[in-house]
Parts: C-alpha cells; structure tokens; sequence
C-alpha cells in the first residue's frame, strides 16, 4: 500500500517513522516544502514531497494539520486521488485554530473536515500521544494493549485503517460512524486515555456532548 502523509509534525512524524519501518511506501509533505523534510526523509527512507505529491497516486492519504489549515489545502488536492482513502487524525482546539462556528454549533471535527475537502474521511490517530503511538505499539493479544477507536461512514475504507491500526500494534475499535467521531473528541473520556478495546468501547458510550 502507497500512503501520502499531509503534515509532519508530531503525529505526522510519528507515522511516518512506524509506517516506513513497516515497509510501506511512504510520502510525506508539509506546508513549508519537501526541503525542509530532508532529516526525516534521510532517517526514515521516506520521500519528500509537495502536498500535492503526497495526495497523487496514493492507496491511502493521512491529513495530519491543525484545523485551520484545512481551509488552506488547494481546493483541488484530491481531484486526482482516485479512490484513495483519506484519513483525518486532527482536533480542533479553538485556542489554536481560531473560533470555527459549525464546529462550536456541534459539528463533528472531522465531518467538518470531509466537507471541507469534499471528500469522505476515516477518523483515526486522533486520542492518542504521538510518543506513543511512535513507542507504544505492542504484537496482538499482549495483555493491557493499547486500543484506538476508528470512525467513518465507508465501511470498506474503515476496514482498511482497522488493519493499519492493528499492524501498528494497537487494538482497532470501531467507533462507529463518521457522525459518532464525537466521541473520541478532546474532552471525551477515550481522549489521551491509553485505553484498552473494552476500556475504549465503554468510554466512547459514556461521552457526553
């Protein structure tokens, strides 16, 4: 599987770090360009590309910005992405982004999201530490693993992002629709909760709007 990874800061980075040691063919771009990414290719055998690159020709595309760079991605960045499952990992935190009104009205992060890039998302990636996600990874049925919870509308797209979840060595959760992601919102009870897949499944019930 081709992936595309749109951000490299730190969940970004730590994709890219677990993905490329599991062998996949990773491309990793940023806003700045492909020559600030030179160290994290170098480390990791990752390339280097523009944003557009990273969408093109890729089997799946993880968009790892804060929330009020969405509106900045070229309106056309996925017009030649074919089927390519684009994956959301991002959090609004008003602080940061800037008030954005559907979101505050109760929009789900990542519904905001897929219409703004006019593309259905899977969300993942988003509740947990980047340290951990880079150092915590553990073979399946090891006691006490770490589970992640998945949420989106195209159950074969979301199939696929369970598996990668598993591979990175996390239990995969499904949370259900992308209308559900919610849940596993900053501020829920499964949010930087390191939890386990019965830990996260009761915490993703008891969150509250």
């Amino acid at each position: 599987m081709k992936i595309g990874i749109i951000g490299a800061g730190n969940i970004g980075g730590a994709l890219t770090r677990r993905l490329r040691a599991l062998g996949y063919d990773v491309s990793v771009a940023n806003s700045r360009g492909p020559q600030t990414l030179a160290d994290l290719a170098a480390e990791t055998g990752a390339s280097a590309v523009t944003v557009e690159q990273a969408a093109r020709d890729r089997d799946l595309v993880v968009v790892t910005i804060p929330q009020k760079s969405i509106p900045e991605l070229p309106r056309d960045l996925f017009a030649q992405a074919g089927a390519a499952i684009v994956v959301d990992t991002g959090n609004y935190y008003s602080q940061r982004d800037g008030r954005i009104e559907e979101i505050e009205q109760g929009t789900p992060e990542s519904v905001w999201v897929s219409r703004r890039l006019g593309r259905p998302v899977v969300k993942a990636f988003n509740n947990i530490r980047a340290q951990h996600l880079l150092e915590h990874g553990k073979p399946a049925g090891t006691p006490g693993r770490i589970a992640l919870p998945v949420a989106g509308d195209d159950e074969a797209a979301k199939s696929t992002v369970l598996a990668l979840v598993d591979e990175l060595g996390f239990d995969p959760v499904d949370a259900g629709a992308l209308a559900e992601s919610w849940r596993q919102q900053p501020g829920t009870p499964v949010y930087g909760a390191d939890l386990d897949a019965d830990g996260v499944r009761a915490a993703l019930a008891a969150a509250t709007r």
